[in-house]
């Protein structure tokens, strides 16, 4: 039995006219087996292989030298994380004194239960009735805000939050970019003049949440969670508004931190909520924001 199938090209998504205009700022774009120089007085980095005396690219990205070595930076891939990222994951499995959290990198992370804090911020040792009690701390599928402590050889992540404006995440939105889009900055914590707060995970994860009144923040070691409490409309429309606007910057490629985000929230004010996912409304939204960030000496 044969069945037809229709394959679209990838040559067929592409608007040459645009990518015309912008030849001259686009770097070169090299595809696996393809040569990028002769072997002879070069090492080989992450992203290539040797053959033929020739330094040869195994994925498609963007070559990288730092003096003799020659690496090729994938155009998607994984998170690998750095000490002192800030990210947001999700528990997906407590173990003996520890947690294994997701946080979109090759290999799940860790976060140990001394790297927490205990309820009421007390400072004591972990005793056994503490590793009794971790499914009342973090359990399966609670979203967690965290920083990344230390990297084993292996490449695992090693997460911390000791500190109280880390844990738990109550009510709000999750969203998923790559991420290389997240600007990599001093904060990553921002409450936006539009009345909901982000945190800017830099795996790729960002959380939306209604602003929090100072009194709510701290007081139970990072554990509290309230979800009784009915957020009001206006505030979900906000974050369904925000969230909206950062699926159309990831759409455009542009990078996402705390400007780049409130820039096309004012400019998405033009339109309903549901319309910001349209593709001419996309392309407005980051035509208009580059401009703005452009004009503020802003890099995007």
């Amino acid at each position: 039995m044969s069945i037809n199938a229709t394959i679209g090209l990838a040559l067929d998504r592409v608007d040459w006219n645009d990518l015309a205009e912008h030849q001259d700022r686009l770097p070169r774009i090299y595809t696996p087996g393809e040569i990028l120089m002769p072997e002879a007085g070069y090492m080989r980095g992450h992203g290539t292989f040797v053959e033929e005396e020739n330094i040869k690219a195994s994925v498609a990205g963007v070559i990288e030298k730092v003096n003799k070595l020659i690496s090729v930076r994938p155009l998607k891939s994984r998170y690998v994380g750095e000490i002192g990222d800030v990210v947001v994951a999700r528990v997906i499995e407590v173990q003996q004194k520890r947690w294994r959290v997701d946080t979109n990198s090759r290999l799940d992370s860790v976060l140990l239960l001394s790297s927490v804090n205990l309820p009421g911020g007390e400072l004591r040792r972990r005793s056994a009735e503490d590793e009794q009690m971790m499914r009342r701390y973090l359990d399966e599928g609670d979203l967690i805000s965290a920083e990344v402590q230390n990297i084993f050889e292996e490449g695992t992540l090693s997460l911390y939050t000791r500190s109280l404006k880390y844990g738990k995440l109550s009510q709000g939105i999750l969203v998923k970019v790559f991420p290389a889009l997240v600007k990599r900055r001093k904060m990553h914590f921002h409450n936006l003049p539009c009345g909901a707060s982000i945190i800017l995970g830099n795996n790729g994860y960002i959380w939306i949440a209604p602003t929090k009144a100072e009194n709510q923040e701290g007081g139970e070691g990072g554990f509290a969670q309230n979800l009784s409490e009915v957020v009001p409309r206006p505030e979900r429309e906000v974050i369904a508004r925000l969230r909206n606007c950062i699926l159309a910057l990831a759409k455009c490629k542009l990078m996402l931190y705390d400007t780049s985000i409130q820039y096309a929230f004012d400019e998405s004010l033009k339109y309903e909520a549901y319309e910001l996912l349209q593709q001419n409304v996309i392309h407005d939204i980051g035509e208009q924001t580059q401009a703005r960030l452009r004009d503020a000496g802003e890099q995007s």
